[in-house]
């Protein structure tokens, strides 16, 4: 009897209904917009405080509400990719066919040297139909208004049936 019970009680506790995990936290736009908001309010309170802020004593020395800078703006960052680019490439085959080695030459036209970059190749057949895409991140550093040139860099393995290859500029990191 009694484990006939037990059963009983573990399937009514199942079929109760209980709150989801989901049903607590907030989605995306209601933390982006939070943090908007923040952020706004963040701002207005530092103006009002700069604003309201006690005069100084001697009264020759305080300045006309017009003489107060405005705020400072930020400009928006720029991306390390739009300075960077691969102007020549080409590429061949080794390792029996089966590797393929790229030679290209990138150039940094920003105003900061760029690391870390990733580039991504898409290899084809001859009609143009796509057959591999490999990424290949490249540890080093290209300094500012310059070109540097990688010879027979191995993307990886791509299919013997591949023709063509193009590679582009995925990823940096500013230095």
């Amino acid at each position: 009897m009694l484990p006939a019970i037990a059963i009983a009680g573990c399937a009514i506790w199942l079929m109760l209904p209980q709150a989801s995990d989901a049903e607590g936290r907030p989605t995306a736009a209601e933390v982006t917009r939070v943090t908007q908001d923040t952020t706004r309010n963040e701002d207005t309170a530092g103006t009002q405080a700069t604003l309201s802020s006690p005069a100084p004593a001697d009264a020759n020395l305080a300045a006309a509400p017009g003489d107060i800078a405005p705020p400072e703006t930020v400009a928006p960052a720029t991306s390390p990719l739009d300075g960077l680019k691969i102007i020549s490439q080409s590429w061949r085959r080794g390792g029996l066919g089966s590797k393929a080695l790229v030679t290209f030459t990138l150039r940094n036209a920003n105003d900061y040297a760029v690391r870390d970059i990733e580039i991504a190749c898409t290899f084809v057949r001859r009609d143009g139909s796509h057959l591999t895409d490999r990424r290949r991140i490249i540890p080093d550093t290209v300094n500012m208004k310059s070109r540097k040139r990688y010879a027979g860099m191995l993307v990886g393995f791509v299919n013997v049936n591949a023709n063509k290859a193009k590679c582009s500029v995925v990823t940096a990191s500013r230095i």
